[in-house]
């Protein structure tokens, strides 16, 4: 008998109702394919139309309607007409913190066809794992404006630093990084200038190294991290950042090994009490909204590591094979130097599920 999952799927703005749209029909292929499992999507159109109208992303039991499904596969959230702060927290970093999707995964990897702008570097030499923590830090969303709109005005975003919320961060990424075939862990920190939370983040660290001796570790100040990144990529393996960090760390590793376009994400509950969610890193872009052209491989992606975290190991395998043969094919968007529609590159990722060509 076929397992059934209930998806939460939320198209939000932009080119993110495009990519949802194209990645239920590969999902559909997945399933006549194998067999195996059947996934029933519920659409929310929580997005910045309805907060326009409304005045909310979300109704109020948005978070509770959240739980009662298995994972979210979300697109992207933002318009032009809407400051990017709202946005953010009207939508996306709720559902994080009240879901407690306390880890963000993003495996980077030079997909077929596709190269990086640095010189002289091959796939192999970019094959990462980047953890974020994803529940506090710079974005735990703690502070105030005083004295708005005069000359005096004063504006504080607090950064907060939990052990608890370090510890379980750095042992996803130290069971990660054990879990690879290099077994290897750089940490990410700013412990020189920032005296407190990122001294505990190291201390909490550096504690831990002992319970896992077969992992290789080392620590990087963040500037210096963008240098190693560029100039010894193949020095690296699994990385573990903090909220700030990570994601702007996560972005600059998407672009060396292609494009953002082709970059998926995971925010995980690794407790499983609540739904995790996962998503294309590449944001709504509304420049080439309803044009045809977004790139869906990013969503494609994360759809294949929605599947794997749910147990369908085979068919998040299948799916990235057929993503890698037709990058591989030169069928691809304009992004990543194609020039083939979204609606190409989705109907070719189909038939190779189904045909195998």
């Amino acid at each position: 008998m076929a397992r059934i999952y209930n998806i939460a799927s939320i198209p939000g703005d932009g080119i993110g109702v495009e990519v949802i749209e194209h990645t239920v029909k590969v999902i559909r292929a997945l399933e006549k394919r194998l067999g195996l499992f059947t996934v029933q999507f519920t659409t929310f159109d929580w997005g910045s139309e309805r907060y326009k109208q409304s005045g909310s992303y979300m109704p109020e039991d948005g978070l509770e309607t959240l739980k009662e499904h298995d994972a979210i596969l979300f697109g992207a959230v933002g318009l032009p007409d809407v400051p990017d702060h709202i946005s953010l927290w009207g939508l996306i970093l709720p559902i994080r913190k009240r879901l407690d999707q306390y880890v963000n995964v993003r495996p980077i990897a030079v997909l077929p066809g596709l190269s990086s702008p640095l010189k002289g570097q091959s796939a192999a030499e970019l094959d990462w794992i980047m953890v974020r923590e994803n529940s506090e830090g710079e974005y735990a969303g703690q502070g105030g404006t005083t004295h708005d709109d005069t000359p005096y005005a004063i504006a504080n975003d607090i950064a907060v630093f939990t052990r608890k919320g370090i510890e379980r961060t750095m042992r996803f990424a130290f069971e990660t990084a054990q879990s690879r075939p290099r077994k290897k862990l750089t940490m990410v920190t700013k412990s020189n200038a920032q005296r407190h939370g990122m001294v505990l983040w190291d201390k909490v660290f550096k504690e831990l190294v002992p319970e896992y001796p077969e992992v290789e570790t080392d620590k990087m100040l963040v500037d210096a991290m963008t240098v190693r990144m560029v100039l010894k990529p193949e020095s690296l393996d699994t990385i573990v950042a903090t909220n700030l960090h990570g994601d702007i760390l996560s972005d600059l590793a998407a672009a060396l090994a292609g494009s953002i376009g082709v970059a998926p994400s995971s925010n995980l509950n690794p407790t499983r009490q609540y739904p995790s969610m996962f998503e294309p890193i590449h944001g709504s872009a509304p420049d080439i909204m309803g044009k045809g052209v977004a790139n869906p491989v990013g969503t494609f992606w994360s759809a294949a590591e929605m599947l794997r975290w749910l147990g369908e190991s085979v068919a998040a395998d299948d799916l990235m094979e057929a993503i890698k043969k037709v990058s591989g094919a030169g069928i691809r968007t304009r992004d990543v130097g194609g020039t083939a529609n979204t609606a190409e590159v989705t109907d070719a990722v189909v038939k190779v599920l189904l045909e195998g060509v």
